[in-house]
């Protein structure tokens, strides 16, 4: 690691891999680099503590498929933690990057990845970025970037929910926070907005903190989380579920009083409480990429990526949620180990793809990760290709591939689609599309 100081006082250092985000994708993607002999490979994270969302989520579950061991999220956030520092990588926190280095214009419109546009986008120059840290500033540059920033919920405000700013009104990871990393005193009676797998998360974090959890609402005709978390709560914890149900207005001054809720017939409704968290409804964390002007997916509205992870910009990639928010913490952390691979590849030979075919959807399909292809190049690393869908649908439902008119795959859905919750399909057809053709289209019906 080379280190120098520029005429504007920053500290000048180089390293042969930066990881942006500390979170399980990008610790799992440092470990693998450092292990595989990838140099100096260093990872910066803006949050005082490593490990992403998992270090305040006390609930057990985590590391079952990948580390076929149950953990508590702040034991696999430790995990991933160790195993980075272990293998060799520098894990420093605290660190902002707040832009890359020698890009002019403080507000720049990212540009969209179009349909036949294969030139590398990105930032100007070499890869370099500036950060900010309480030991001063720098310019790191880097022979490769991952990006590994993750994704956050959508807050009150973002969601244009009427009414006053009174206190009592949570994301599930502002409770965690509150519950478990800063121990403040929550509330007495929460309604909990959502019912996919995060939304649950919230109520026995709630619970946890001795507060009542008086109902959980989705616009959703059902939950959509599992069958036993579903039933758990209902029966075992007696709080009810209110499907097609929205929150129209926020109520009280300072504090929380209630809300009002309309129902799918038409009827509004008050219920008292002085606790509401608004889960899921997750937004990539794409700012960085966005002010590189690194080619953005309409679908993810993260940065679009192919098959090996690697986004418009050459030596640029993203992993984890980032590019597809949200899945849970362990795929997150399988894709950081399995960008390692491309990494290496592209710091050994210095090639980029161009030309590449942008993989699509048409609703009532929302969005396919990864969503550009090579038809010469490698499949998904995990196989198949993740989407998400805006209404659900049964087991008899049918995915098609397209290009052109032409299908080049058909496939039943196993398990039927629900909002929120991922819906794969395979890889089987890519060497089938064509690679001068137009982009591929996948429909449900």
């Amino acid at each position: 690691m080379n280190a120098t100081t520029n005429t504007d006082g920053r500290r000048a250092r180089t390293v042969d891999v930066l990881v942006i985000g500390a979170g399980p994708a990008g610790l799992a993607a440092a470990a693998r680099l450092a292990a595989a002999g990838a140099g100096t490979v260093e990872v910066v994270d803006r949050e005082e503590q490593a490990g992403g969302i998992p270090r305040h989520c006390y609930h057990s579950g985590f590391g079952l498929r990948e580390l076929r061991r149950p953990m508590s999220g702040p034991a696999y956030a430790r995990h991933w933690c160790d195993l980075a520092a272990g293998a060799g990588a520098v894990v420093r926190t605290g660190v902002s990057v707040t832009g890359w280095a020698g890009q002019r214009d403080t507000r720049p419109r990212p540009r969209r990845a179009t349909a036949r546009d294969g030139r590398p986008q990105g930032p100007p120059g070499p890869l370099a970025l500036d950060t900010t840290s309480p030991d001063g500033l720098e310019r790191i540059t880097a022979g490769a970037v991952v990006l590994a920033t993750g994704a956050r919920e959508r807050p009150r405000s973002a969601r244009l929910v009427p009414g006053t700013r009174p206190a009592g009104v949570f994301t599930t990871g502002e409770l965690q926070q509150a519950v478990h990393l800063h121990h403040q005193r929550i509330g007495r009676r929460a309604v909990v907005v959502g019912a996919e797998p995060v939304s649950y998360s919230a109520a026995r974090t709630l619970r946890s903190a001795g507060v009542e959890v008086a109902a959980m609402i989705t616009d959703e005709p059902r939950h959509q989380s599992s069958l036993a978390s579903g039933l758990g709560a209902r029966l075992r914890h007696q709080v009810p579920l209110l499907t097609g149900t929205t929150v129209t207005e926020l109520l009280g001054r300072g504090r929380l009083t209630g809300l009002t809720l309309r129902h799918a017939d038409g009827r509004t409704t008050t219920v008292a409480c002085d606790t509401v968290v608004f889960t899921g409804d997750w937004i990539p964390d794409q700012e960085l990429a966005a002010l590189g002007g690194i080619a953005l997916d309409r679908g993810t509205r993260g940065p679009a990526v192919d098959t090996a992870f690697r986004t418009a910009a050459s030596g640029i990639f993203a992993v984890g949620n980032l590019i597809h928010a949200v899945e849970p913490a362990g795929t997150a952390a399988r894709e950081g180990r399995l960008v390692a691979g491309p990494v290496l590849r592209y710091l050994a030979d210095g090639e980029w793809p161009g030309g590449q075919v942008p993989v699509a959807v048409e609703a009532p399909l929302r969005w396919v990760a990864p969503n550009r292809i090579d038809p010469r190049g490698p499949r998904p690393p995990l196989g198949r290709f993740t989407l998400r869908t805006a209404r659900a649908a049964g087991r008899l439902s049918v995915l098609v591939v397209s290009q052109d008119g032409q299908v080049l795959h058909r496939e039943r859905l196993r398990r039927g689609a629900v909002p929120n919750r991922p819906v794969y399909a395979s890889a089987d057809w890519i060497d089938k599309a064509d690679p001068a053709g137009g982009p591929v289209l996948i429909t449900a019906g």
